[in-house]
This record gives C-alpha cells, sequence and structure tokens, in this order.
C-alpha cells in the first residue's frame, strides 16, 4: 500500500475517531466514571449491594470504553508520527509498520462503529429473553428447543451469561416456553432485533411419513430495568402471586417445596414466574423485577405507538408475520425477512453464529431511525 493511500485511509479514520468521541459521549463518560469513582469513597457505597454490584459493573463497562478509546487515540497519533518520518525518508521496515498499525486501526474502527450501533437506550441493559412454541405439538416444542440451543451458542460465543427465570417442558419433547435472564454488554442491544415470530420449515421426525411441516416459535425480548430507571407502583390488590413446585429440564422438579413464585398482573393480564432460586422470598423479588419491567416497556411502547401513528405508521407482530425463515428442507437457507440477509448454511446458524444477522438487523434498524428522525 503506498504512502499516499495509506494517508488517505488514516485521514478517514481520523474522521471516524471524532465522530466516536461525540456520538459514543466520550466526554459525558468520563464525568459518569468520574461520579462513580467519588461514590465508591463513601462508607455507605455498599450498604445497598445490588444496587452498588450494579454501579461497580457500569464502572468497569466505561473504563472499559475508555481505554479502547484512548488506545485507538494512541494508534492514530502513532501513525501521524510514522508518516511524517517517512514524508522525510523512506524507510521500508517503519513503512511496513505503518501498514501494520493501520490494519489495527481498522479493526477498532469496525469494532466501534458495531458499538455505534448499540448506542440506543437500554442497549447495554441486561435481557429478559422468552421463547414460546407455537401451535403443532412436538414439532412446535422441539422447534422451540432447537431455537433456544442456537442462542445459548451464541450466548457462550459473545460472552454472555444467563439464568433460568422460567421454565415449561413440552408434553412429548422440547420447550413449551422458557424465560432466561441475559447479562453481559450490550445483552439487550444484541437481542433486541430477535423479538417476533421464527418460522422453521423441516422434515418433521415426529410423522412416519416423512412429510415437510412447518412449526412456529415466538420470541419476546425485553431490557432488565432497575429500580433507578422506573418509577412503577404496583398496588397489592392488583396482582395475584400463586406458588408451585418448580420444574427442571425433562419436567423434573427441581426441590420438594413450593418455592417458585407465578404473579398475574390483573389489570393487564401479564404473568411473571420464576423459579430459578430455592428461597421463594427470592423468587418473588425477582418475579416482580420482571413485571415491572414489563409494565415500564409498555409505557414506552404506547409513546412510541402515540409518535408513529402522528407518523402515519403501523407495526404488527403475528404468527403470519415471521421475521426469520430457517429451511431445513428442499434446499437450507436461514433469513431475515426484515433485512433480506439470508445465509446457506443452517447447520452454522443453529451453532450460533448469528452475529452477521444481528449485525444486518442494527444496521436496518438505524437506517428505520434516521428515516424517522428526517421526518
Amino acid at each position: 500500500m503506498e504512502l499516499v493511500e495509506l494517508r488517505k485511509k488514516l485521514e478517514d479514520i481520523d474522521k471516524n475517531i471524532n465522530d466516536f468521541r461525540e456520538s459514543l459521549n466520550i466526554e459525558e463518560k468520563k464525568e459518569r466514571l468520574a461520579e462513580i469513582e467519588n461514590a465508591m469513597l463513601d462508607q455507605n457505597f455498599w450498604n445497598n449491594s445490588e444496587q452498588a454490584t450494579k454501579i461497580v459493573a457500569e464502572s468497569k463497562f466505561i473504563e472499559k470504553e475508555l481505554s479502547d478509546f484512548e488506545e485507538l487515540f494512541l494508534l492514530l497519533s502513532q501513525s501521524k508520527e510514522l508518516i511524517d518520518f517517512l514524508k522525510e525518508e523512506d524507510d521500508e521496515e517503519l513503512h511496513n509498520e505503518l501498514i501494520e498499525i493501520y490494519k489495527e486501526l481498522e479493526e477498532k474502527v469496525e469494532l466501534f462503529t458495531f458499538r455505534l450501533l448499540l448506542s440506543e437506550p437500554y442497549d447495554n441493559n441486561s435481557a429478559i429473553f422468552e421463547i414460546h412454541a407455537g401451535a403443532g405439538g412436538s414439532d412446535a416444542t422441539d422447534c422451540a428447543e432447537i431455537l433456544f440451543k442456537m442462542y445459548e451458542r451464541f450466548f457462550a460465543k459473545q460472552g454472555l451469561k444467563f439464568r433460568y427465570l422460567n421454565y415449561q417442558s413440552g408434553d412429548i419433547c422440547g420447550i413449551k416456553s422458557v424465560t432466561i435472564l441475559v447479562e453481559g454488554d450490550y445483552a439487550y442491544g444484541l437481542l433486541k432485533g430477535e423479538k417476533g415470530v421464527h418460522r422453521f420449515i423441516r422434515i418433521s421426525p415426529f410423522d412416519p411419513s416423512g412429510k415437510r411441516h412447518t412449526s412456529f416459535c415466538s420470541v419476546d425480548v425485553i431490557p432488565e430495568f432497575s429500580d433507578e430507571e422506573i418509577n412503577i407502583d404496583i398496588a397489592n390488590e392488583d396482582i395475584q402471586i400463586d406458588t408451585y413446585r418448580a420444574q427442571g429440564a425433562g419436567g423434573q422438579h427441581i426441590n420438594t417445596t413450593d418455592s417458585a413464585v407465578r404473579i398475574t398482573h390483573l389489570p393487564t393480564g401479564i404473568v411473571v414466574q420464576s423459579q430459578s432460586e430455592r428461597s421463594q422470598l427470592v423468587n418473588k423479588e425477582t418475579a416482580m423485577r420482571e413485571l415491572k419491567s414489563r409494565l415500564y416497556k409498555i409505557q414506552l411502547e404506547k409513546r412510541e405507538q402515540e409518535i408513529n401513528e402522528l407518523r402515519g405508521e403501523q407495526k404488527s407482530i403475528s404468527w403470519g408475520s415471521q421475521i426469520k425463515s430457517y429451511v431445513f428442507t428442499p434446499y437450507t437457507m436461514v433469513k431475515d425477512h426484515r433485512t433480506n440477509y439470508e445465509v446457506g448454511s443452517v447447520d452454522k446458524v443453529m451453532n450460533g453464529e448469528i452475529i452477521d444477522f444481528i449485525n444486518s438487523y442494527l444496521h436496518y434498524n438505524m437506517t428505520i431511525k434516521d428515516n424517522r428522525d428526517n421526518i
């Protein structure tokens, strides 16, 4: 790569870095980190251990982002120094070093560009993630389990952790429904585009005639909100609390006490369940947090719907409006019907390699957002 070309590419990267500084609110994050560090000096900081743990996690996240940005800025400074030197004297070794720095810069710019796609409110929150099997008996519950395993593998690849909130096995096999809490960097931002109906087309292993079957699963994703982020008051008379024995994968009971908790919000009909802990009290607190998050999400969606109605927009998620199709026969293909992104290898996707689909959706989502903002 010639010096003139390198210089032009590095000028573009310089512009990108300045854009990142503004778009990622780097200066605001420095101020926020200073606030957190001061708060942590308070002797009462750990009195509320749950809140303190979340604040510490936030500080580590900001520290990493600022550190990555400083590294990006340092590499750019090094490249500028090398260019100034190479303009005066041709040195093959330094020229090759400049090329290596440029390649590293290019990779880091791509990473920050991806982060920019994950800069909407709540993108860095944990995610409450649900899968429900549709109508179709064992075919549907089997597909729900296949879909869940795909996401499990994706979580492992991304360094995301999850824990079960609720699990209901299929009557014969698979999963009727599963609810988990996914934690880690950008958990909600990465998963928010998975919400909707997923269609499976395959030869049914439950049909002796070997006919092709179509099955559906629905995915729901909401951010988990902290008490500091939301102000939702729930009256005691508005909820019904039931306890039952927790069930694990395969239908077995996890323990012999009625520790699992089901809360029904009577005005809306929302039902949340938690069975992940042995303590009924802890499960109740977990279920209440989920209920508050769901009610707050309804408030946000209602506000967004009002804005969309003013713009003449309508959205619909139904069993007839799948967002993704997984075709196993007569050919293999996975397609996102919103972005039209598709791949031919179902096996790779089932192995959790879905980051390209997510990246495609995030670009699509940003384009829609930009178009709305320009109306």
